[in-house]
This record gives structure tokens, sequence and C-alpha cells, in this order.
């Protein structure tokens, strides 16, 4: 057994995830062309916000993405699977693979809850950032397609995919920070000084660079290894999943998110802070910086270096935020795997961590 088992592969549904599967077939029968049972059901380890079912027929297997449970129980905004199959949707043939989405269900009188239906694709889910079992070249085929699939997202035409009202446009950092202080605050369990002292901090300190109204892309929002589906012996990503924080921003906030592994060590968070990268054949944080500028010619590696600690404070903050909320959806019991609890233990370290690149920042 490895430390990411409880990660992967699908599960039985727990008493606390079932829900009226007869109803939801009934729906399918009616709204999924093709669609025939007798159908089974089972949930997937991985992931903590909404839960993610396989749906098994005797002609083809599905993917459901549920709410954790109906609005009225759930954080403003949180949980949006409707933005989910929108944005998928919307990039549906561009080079950002993601699955073919199929239907999409609003109404809670269902099964209780906001879904929708997608392809199943048959891949790999690399849990450790550190590519374990690997040669150093086949680690650097990973990062390098990692980094091609982050940089195609940036640089999607909006207007053509039909996506420009995917969010509102300009201050896109201070209607961030704004909004995760607020999730914070809702969902604080234990008070966190550094949250409070950050909360205060951040508005104040937007560089430049972060005010750029002309740079607006697709942000996937939790743009990370684990949420890449590979192909089984290839280095080639079959689909990027996950779009529940997506939405239109600033690009390099959603490129300095990507970039907090090579700051977090292994272990709860999976990052490679501290690993000998070299002997890996993982980039470093600088090489992988390059390549993303390269590619997108949105900045260049010496501006974005000289606001990179905002951007990490920036993004350990909302990391913390969301895991705050963890913390008190495992509180009510509306927590969707059995890591939550771990995870939520998270949010005091990691905004220890965003402090310090804040002081850095100040220094």
């Amino acid at each position: 057994m490895t430390d990411f088992d409880h990660f992967v592969g699908t599960r039985a549904i727990t008493a606390g995830q079932t829900f009226d599967t007869g109803a939801l077939e009934i729906y399918l029968n009616h709204h999924l062309e093709g669609f025939s049972g007798p159908m089974t059901i089972e949930i997937f380890k991985g992931g903590q916000s909404n839960p993610t079912y396989k749906l098994i027929t005797p002609g083809r297997s599905y993917v459901m993405r549920a709410k954790p449970g109906p609005v009225a129980k759930l954080l403003p905004s949180a949980h949006a699977v409707e933005r989910e199959f929108k944005v998928m949707r919307g990039l549906q043939d561009t080079a950002v693979q993601v699955p073919r989405m199929f239907c999409l269900c609003e109404d809670e009188s269902v099964i209780g809850r906001a879904f929708y239906i997608m392809e199943f694709v048959e891949g790999r889910v690399l849990w450790d950032q550190s590519l374990p079992g690997m040669t150093k070249q086949q680690r650097s085929e990973i990062y390098d397609e990692m980094n091609r699939v982050i940089s195609a997202l940036h640089t999607v035409d909006v207007v053509k995919q039909g996506l420009s009202g995917y969010g509102k446009p300009g201050n896109y950092f201070e209607r961030q920070i704004s909004r995760w202080s607020k999730q914070y605050q809702a969902s604080v369990t234990q008070p966190i000084s550094e949250m409070d002292s950050l909360m205060q901090w951040l508005p104040a300190n937007i560089p430049a660079s972060a005010r750029d109204a002309g740079l607006v892309s697709i942000v996937h929002g939790d743009f990370r290894l684990d949420n890449l589906l590979f192909h089984p012996t290839e280095p080639r990503v079959l689909a990027v999943l996950d779009w529940e924080l997506s939405t239109l921003g600033h690009p390099l906030a959603d490129f300095s998110y990507h970039c907090m592994a090579w700051h977090i060590p292994p272990g709860t968070f999976r990052g490679i802070g501290g690993l000998d990268l070299d002997s890996l054949g993982i980039p470093s944080e600088t090489q992988y910086i390059a390549q993303y500028c390269k590619r997108t010619g949105l900045t260049t590696p010496e501006a974005l270096k000289a606001d990179w600690n905002f951007y990490l404070a920036y993004n350990l903050f909302r990391l913390a935020a969301i895991l705050q909320g963890i913390a008190k959806r495992v509180e009510a019991g509306t927590a969707s795997s059995a890591q939550a609890v771990t995870s939520a233990a998270g949010a005091p370290l990691l905004a220890k961590m965003a402090w310090d690149f804040a002081l850095k920042a100040q220094a």
C-alpha cells in the first residue's frame, strides 16, 4: 500500500453519500442519449469538494459530478458544478483537453442536489508530484506536458470559445481576496491569526502586474498534477479535471498557484519543496517559469519574479481559506472524503507560510 492508495480508484458509496439511484436512472433514460441500464454506481476516492461518481452500465461508463448537498446547506458560490459544466463544454476541441459533457441537471428534486454527467476517460492520475518509479526523462516529459497545458489554457481565445462572459472583468485580485476572506470568515472553526493579518495585508499590497487589466484568461483555479488525467503509457494529458474554481481572471494568479508545489514539502499537500529536483529530472521553479513565459508571451521571468512573493502569499492564503471551508464541512458532516479531516487540519500551516511570503515581499 502507498501513501496515495486512499485517493486511487473507486469504492462503494457510504450511507452519507446515498441518493435515489432509481430517480437518477429514470432521468438519464430521458436526458442522456444512448443511455441504457442497469446501472451500478461507485464513488471516486479522490477529492473532497464535489463528490464524483462512476456510473457503470453494460455498454459504457460515465462520470457524475454532484454538489455535496442542496444549495441551502452550502457556502455561497461554492461547489459550482454548473460552472464546471459550462467551461468544459466551452473548451471542447481546444488545445486544453477536457472530457465530453453530456447533460447538466440543476433541478434538486431529482436526487436532492445539482449534478452533471460527462465522459469517463481511461487514464492515469499521478498523485505523487515526485513521480516515483519514473526515469529522469519521463519526469521531465510529464512536467513539460503539464507546462504546455497550463500555457495553452491561458492563451485560449475566450471570445471564440463562447466564454467571454464566464467571469467579471477587472479587479480580479481585489475580488478574489474579498471572496476568500468572506469564505474564510464564514467557515472559521478556530481563529487563525495569520489569516486575519493576510486579510489586511493582501488588498493593500497588490502589485502593478496583478492590476494589469490586459491580462485576462480562463483560470482553472486548482491546476495541479493530480487534477490532470494522463494517457495510460504516454506523457500526454487526456483530460483536465475539477474546474469548480474556474473563472475569467488573471493568468498569473493561476500559474503562481500551480507553482506553489515547488514550495510545499512532500506529504499532505503533495509538494516537491526541498527535493533534489535535478537528480529527479524535474525542472526547477525558475526553469518552469521561463518555459511558461516562452510559451505564453504573457510576461517575462524577470518581471514575474519581482512580484513572486505577493503571488505566493495570495495563493497560500486562498488555499488556506479553501481548507478552512473543508474543516467547516467536516464539522457539518457534508465533507465527501475520508481525507477531509487531514486536509482541513492544514489551514493554519498554509496561513503561516502565506504570511512568511508576505513578510518577504515587504523586506
